[in-house]
């Protein structure tokens, strides 16, 4: 073995090595998350695997960002083979894949192909962050800087593969041919001497220790995320989207609830941490970001990682007592604060943007729920929400005895009366909105008048319906939620319910893919989904002489497109009306929250721009008559949206299901 095979063999074991120490530091410090079972269904996470991480699917959600990515992402996979080739030849000596015959061929150019295709996404991506500086990629200057040195690290790595190979072809160590294009081109920069020989070991070794460099900088970089996004996406959810893990409060060796610090989190969640791209991608869609609020999904992940970085290194070496000050610091308090928490809308806009899967909603829920049962530290307007809650069975202040109030006079049986759920085609799940709200007390019954004109049988729990639970548990109220969400299961159960049906999204939702965590299993449908349903099947028709005219934007409700994907339903219903819809800039599963969600709907906004007034002036800017929405929550914040701008007059804000009965009963 010659010096110089020695010497890369003692430098690439080196290597290795740190690489390996670093990498089993990560995984020790991510067992000290709680336990959370990731490792079901192996199919469908490796179906994430490919279209998330490798088809780049999110990323491209942002076509040009995305490109440039997708580049540079695809060139370090296709390079993978002469990064192995490299460290073969340097351990033997001389060493090709060359043996691969016209396969060997077909790869090498494509490599070369690649090489130019990393440094269009290299140098795209310096000029968006540094020249035309995209806002959400302006943070700080230690993220800049670092940015810019693994671009600079990268576009050198590539730039060192072709001079590498560039000067083995003037020295006729490899042969020029089609599989060369860029490398044959500038073969002519150097010359057949002494100096070329020197250059071309130059490159070499450059080129090989700038990927071994790189390779163990990433562990203590923020571009860590080369190394934890693809396994970060294999780990991503697979349970129902939206839907909150429960907590189980029947275990009384729990000490204490949610999560107050880094210890309290899964190792997922800190997976969550390291895998963070710092991309801005959740901070540029969030409604609390964008209208001036304290609240960056981003700062909360990045929080995160940095707690998690000071607090481990002394669990594991298990000097606590040594440490005193950092150990007495936590992740609420030191590094979140409460008011970012509550300014949360449980949108999910964050998780949807985000390329790695990380799940910013689920942490901020937990905190609420270490901040709301182990502390009883919430915004004091919740108080009366949840003492509401335990009293009415609903949000508000409203009598529980006059919930069935909204139906008299329009032959509605409710399921006592009816006796079982067998005897009628569907449950009318009517919420709290539905059923108190003087507005959208309106909507309950233009969807009643829909199912009696399609002739389908209904029934609603009158006074035995309670609120679902939803507003209690994204408010961090586990214990009032799961009381509501048993108390209604047992009803709902008792009754032999199969099928329910809801217009309100959050309600929706909740019945949908939370209650079957307590044992609540019920086909659960949103009314624009029924509706469009009854219209295909021809039991509500409009003849088209009687069709009205119009121009309508459609406002989606969060928890209907990103939470649930019902896009197409609401828009199908509203086109059969004979409207013309016109989108608004963000809209489908990239609309704008209305800032209701979350609890939000009971609490003041008192800092930045109110969110629904940064919605209310997109819907206005598209000129439409009518704001149509299929949520409670956002005809409260659109209408009163409208109002605050001084548009009533001009524009109203109307349910789907109403805009439907208007044109069945236009004569």
């Amino acid at each position: 073995m010659e010096l110089g095979q020695i010497i890369f063999t003692i430098v690439f074991l080196a290597s290795l090595l740190f690489f390996g120490i670093s990498i089993k530091r990560l995984i020790i410090t991510l067992r000290l998350g709680k336990s959370d079972d990731r490792f079901n269904n192996i199919p469908a996470r490796l179906k994430n695997v490919f279209t998330i991480a490798f088809l780049q699917t999110k990323l491209l959600r942002e076509p040009v960002a995305g490109t440039l990515h997708l580049f540079i992402f695809w060139g370090f996979l296709a390079l993978s083979l002469v990064v192995a080739e490299s460290i073969l030849e340097g351990i033997f000596g001389r060493f090709s894949f060359s043996f691969l015959g016209v396969g060997y061929k077909v790869i090498t150019f494509s490599q070369e192909i690649f090489c130019l295709l990393v440094m269009v996404g290299v140098i795209g991506s310096l000029w968006r962050r540094f020249i035309t500086k995209v806002k959400r990629l302006q943070v700080d200057a230690h993220g800049s800087k670092d940015a810019a040195m693994i671009l600079s690290w990268i576009l050198l790595i590539v730039t060192f593969t072709l001079l590498q190979n560039a000067t083995r072809i003037r020295l006729n160590m490899i042969e020029p041919s089609w599989q060369y294009p860029l490398s044959s081109s500038l073969n002519s920069l150097f010359e057949y001497n002494r100096a070329t020989y020197v250059a071309e070991n130059v490159f070499w070794w450059g080129h090989i220790t700038l990927v071994l460099a790189f390779l163990n900088y990433l562990p203590y970089s923020k571009h860590l995320h080369v190394l934890t996004s693809v396994p970060n996406v294999f780990f991503s959810s697979l349970k129902p989207k939206g839907a909150l893990h429960p907590i189980n409060l029947q275990d009384e060796t729990l000490m204490k609830f949610g999560v107050t610090d880094v210890e309290d989190l899964t190792w997922k969640q800190l997976l969550d941490g390291y895998t963070c791209t710092e991309c801005g991608r959740c901070e540029s869609v969030c409604p609390a970001n964008i209208t001036g609020k304290s609240l960056s999904p981003r700062k909360i992940i990045v929080d995160t990682r940095r707690r998690t970085s000071e607090k481990s290194p002394i669990m594991i070496a298990g000097t606590a007592e040594a440490n005193p000050q950092i150990m007495s610091n936590t992740l609420l308090d030191n590094f979140i604060t409460d008011e970012e928490l509550w300014s949360c809308t449980t949108c999910m806009a964050c998780v949807n943007e985000c390329p790695v899967m990380i799940e910013h909603v689920d942490e901020i829920v937990d905190m609420r729920r270490g901040l709301v049962l182990n502390e009883s530290r919430f915004p004091p307007e919740l108080k009366t929400v949840f003492d509401n809650l335990e009293r009415n069975f609903t949000p508000w202040g409203f009598s529980h005895s006059t919930r069935a109030d909204w139906a008299e006079g329009l032959n509605i049986p409710t399921m006592a009366q009816v006796g079982d759920a067998k005897n009628v085609d569907v449950l009318f799940w009517v919420g709290c909105a539905g059923a108190y709200d003087a507005r959208y007390k309106k909507v309950s019954v233009a969807f009643s008048k829909l199912m009696q004109h399609a002739g389908i049988s209904f029934a609603i729990l009158g006074t035995e319906e309670k609120c679902n639970g939803d507003a209690a548990r994204r408010m961090g109220n586990e214990y009032l939620a799961q009381t509501m969400m048993a108390e209604n299961i047992e009803t709902l159960n008792r009754y032999n319910v199969k099928k329910i049906v809801a217009t309100c999204p959050h309600c929706f939702h909740s019945l949908k893919k939370e209650y079957p965590q307590f044992g609540g299993n019920f086909e659960v449908v949103h009314h624009t989904d029924f509706l469009n349903t009854l219209v295909d099947e021809g039991k509500i028709t409009i003849p088209t002489e009687e069709k009205p005219s119009g121009t309508v934007t459609y406002h989606d409700s969060c928890y209907l497109s990103r939470y649930n994907d019902i896009i197409d339903s609401p828009r199908k219903v509203l086109e059969t009306t004979g409207a013309k819809l016109v989108e608004m800039p963000r809209s489908k599963d990239k609309g704008l929250c209305c800032g209701a969600g979350g609890g939000r709907m009971w609490m003041e906004e008192t800092t930045g721009k109110r969110i629904n007034i940064e919605r209310t002036e997109e819907a206005l800017s598209t000129g439409a008559t009518t704001v149509a929405s299929a949520c409670p929550f956002c005809m409260t914040m659109m209408s009163d949206g409208v109002k605050a701008k001084d548009a009533a007059e001009k524009v109203q804000v109307r349910d789907v299901a109403e805009l439907l009965l208007d044109a069945v009963e236009k004569k």
